[in-house]
């Protein structure tokens, strides 16, 4: 508006362009300040000296086209901040990319030694268990050397199991299966471990979506754990309510039963402390809730709620 009038002063201006108009009037403004811009509802005006005399021009700019110029200027910086974020997103999403691919690069290598390992482990495992049976029909008498070598390879042979299901977790496929039926099995092979453990099965339908091979190892070293640590010619007990399986043993108990599924916690010398661990991750995977109830010398109680 200034410059409008500064051209009309020098006859470089011409009259009502740009939406600005102009008047002469007299008026008595006392201290007056060349910034004396101010906003009506529909224009804007300003009041410049135009003589000595007291005269000032009243100069008014219409609003409308402010307006919308106000409106492109927001969505200029809205473009721009849009550009600028995408921009530095694109820059973390590079960079992060670089600072990872080592820790990437590191882990599928730790993956593949694991796995590898695994499969090797398995070669020595077969060889002992079959050696260990060779024994046991030849002449050589029945020692306590050779029961441990059995447990140890036995033990190694769990391990192995669970290591191997273990990394599988992220890719397990999922199926409809009978839990009683999967629990059956197991109990067969634990029932020829632990003949004086006596193991009765109530219920002996019960369905669920679940990964066969994980909740074999799941079952194998839940009741692995309840044979071992069972008193002399005890029972293990397993029933069902509606998605609930429940097994239950009359063992020795456990003092802390809400810390048994932490990895490297147990009770006992003969255990690692990794089983119940492993069996609750694989749970995880399979969306079955695990918890464990007990009293020392009266039993353990293992609960898998499965989802419907």
């Amino acid at each position: 508006m200034i410059e409008h009038i500064r051209k009309l002063k020098m006859g470089k201006h011409e009259l009502h362009i740009d939406g600005i108009v102009h008047e002469v009037t007299k008026k008595d403004i006392k201290n007056f300040n060349i910034n004396n811009f101010v906003i009506k509802e529909n224009y804007f005006e300003a009041y410049i000296p135009y003589d000595w005399k007291g005269s000032y021009y009243l100069v008014k700019k219409d609003k409308s086209d402010f307006h919308q110029n106000l409106i492109e200027i927001k969505k200029k910086i809205i473009a721009i901040q849009i550009f600028l974020l995408g921009l530095f997103a694109f820059i973390s999403y590079i960079l992060s990319l670089r600072a990872l691919k080592p820790m990437q690069e590191a882990i599928v290598k730790l993956d593949n030694f694991s796995k590898d390992l695994i499969h090797d482990l398995n070669t020595p495992i077969t060889s002992i268990l079959l050696n260990t049976k060779i024994l046991e029909r030849s002449e050589v008498k029945e020692s306590k050397a050779l029961s441990r070598i059995k447990q140890s390879a036995g033990d190694i042979g769990e391990l192995h199991n669970n290591l191997t299901l273990l990394l599988q977790e992220d890719t397990m496929v999922m199926s409809r299966e009978n839990v009683c039926e999967i629990m059956t099995g197991v109990i067969a092979i634990s029932e020829k471990i632990y003949p004086n453990i006596q193991i009765k099965v109530q219920n002996r339908e019960l369905f669920a979506l679940v990964n066969r091979d994980a909740l074999k190892q799941v079952f194998s070293n839940i009741i692995s754990n309840a044979c071992k640590y069972n008193k002399e010619n005890g029972y293990i007990r397993i029933y069902s309510k509606e998605n609930l399986l429940c097994i239950e043993d009359g063992g020795i108990g456990i003092e802390n039963p809400q810390l048994i599924f932490e990895r490297s916690y147990t009770e006992h010398t003969a255990g690692h402390g990794i089983g119940l661990d492993i069996a609750k991750r694989l749970c995880e995977v399979m969306q079955i809730k695990i918890s464990a109830a007990s009293k020392l010398g009266e039993g353990t109680t293992i609960y898998l709620e499965f989802s419907s």
